[in-house]
């Protein structure tokens, strides 16, 4: 055997409800299912041969010349039953790896994801930033999927998607829609940015806000009356603020941080919690509002004052993690024991959910968030 059927074997994954298949040599494929690995059903042990037969043959020869400079390589795939994926190929110590993350065909609305309807209100705002945030695997492109189809829907503009790689499919529906993906119809997000801004473009969606240059633009296009929606991959709204600023100079800090505190509108955070019952994933959000205190806040650097304004802010549709995992221990959604591997402040967790704080001591917190 020099090759395996790979559509075969994503074909069986999304059979088995998966969000993800890895492949690595010397192990079988593996499936993520609800949040958890495990060897796909009757497939063997893949040496590198077969798999670097397998996952080159896929390749276009302009995406090999990029993986043979690059060592990586990001792309989509979509196999004969219609379905699309993400793919991430990598080298590793032991030869060649990729992971390939299952996109959904239908995008789903925003309360039928879990989040809440608060933020139903960021796709319908004239101009500024809205951040979504997250850890790897937290649901970030399928809630910026859900809000951009939200204002595909509501508005008659110009949305331009600027991606790595293009994931969902959006059809113009009442607004114009275009989508370039970053090394097939551009160079950079950088690059596509710039351009963009002359593409008489009312909404701007960035894949990724991954360095000083493409945040310094998106600052820019939000305070010169556009849209403009990104992706970071960071825990909550504080380190997410930190993150924008912290890319920059210390020089340049102050500046960015009066630029955020003007042009933010809202950060949405999350992560995805395993249900109880063992069948799929919850998700938990932290939701920012940039009200006048909060921009007060950015303007001044004052981030450890931030969790006292959202806890304060639920008029506003403000919440922080802890808050909507003790909703989802309440409601039963999730156990306590997913919660506490999540919580930022475990002991205000048991609080919240009624846990005698004895039941807590010696977890600490988790880390920080995620």
């Amino acid at each position: 055997m020099t090759t395996i059927d790979l559509d075969t074997l994503l074909g069986q994954a999304v059979t088995a409800g998966a969000s993800d298949v890895h492949l690595a040599a010397g192990l079988p494929p593996a499936f993520r299912v609800h949040g958890s690995m495990a060897p796909a059903p009757e497939w063997p042990v893949l040496t590198d041969e077969v798999l670097r037969d397998t996952l080159l043959g896929i390749l276009s020869e302009r995406q090999r010349g990029r993986f043979d400079d690059d060592l990586e390589l990001d792309f989509s795939h979509t196999i004969p039953q219609g379905t699309s994926f993400r793919v991430n190929y990598y080298q590793q110590r032991d030869g060649l790896g990729a992971a390939f993350r299952i996109i959904p065909s239908v995008i789903k609305p925003l309360h039928e994801l879990g989040v809440p309807r608060v933020v139903e209100r960021f796709a319908g705002l004239p101009r500024g930033l809205v951040l979504v945030t997250g850890p790897t695997g937290s649901g970030k492109s399928t809630t910026m999927a859900s809000l951009i189809d939200l204002a595909n829907s509501t508005r008659s503009d110009h949305i331009v998607l600027i991606e790595d790689p293009i994931e969902f499919l959006h059809r113009s529906r009442r607004c114009i829609v275009t989508q370039r993906e970053v090394g097939t119809d551009t160079h950079s997000f950088a690059a596509a940015l710039v351009h963009a801004l002359r593409q008489d473009p009312d909404i701007i969606v960035i894949g990724e806000m991954r360095d000083a240059e493409t945040i310094s633009i998106a600052l820019r296009a939000a305070e010169t009356g556009h849209l403009v929606f990104g992706t970071l991959h960071t825990q909550d709204a504080a380190s997410s603020i930190n993150r924008v600023v912290d890319e920059f100079p210390s020089d340049q800090q102050t500046q960015v941080r009066t630029q955020l505190a003007n042009a933010l509108q809202g950060i949405v955070s999350q992560t995805l919690c395993r249900k109880a019952d063992g069948m799929g994933r919850a998700i938990a959000t932290e939701i920012l509002v940039a009200n006048n205190p909060v921009r007060a806040l950015i303007r001044d650097g004052r981030m450890h004052q931030l969790y006292s304004v959202l806890h304060s802010g639920s008029d506003e549709g403000m919440h922080t993690l802890d808050q909507s995992l003790a909703t989802l221990v309440r409601s039963g959604d999730i156990t306590f024991d997913e919660a506490v591997s999540r919580a930022r402040q475990v002991d205000q967790l048991a609080q919240m959910t009624g846990h005698s704080t004895h039941v807590v001591q010696g977890r600490g917190t988790a880390g920080g968030g995620y």
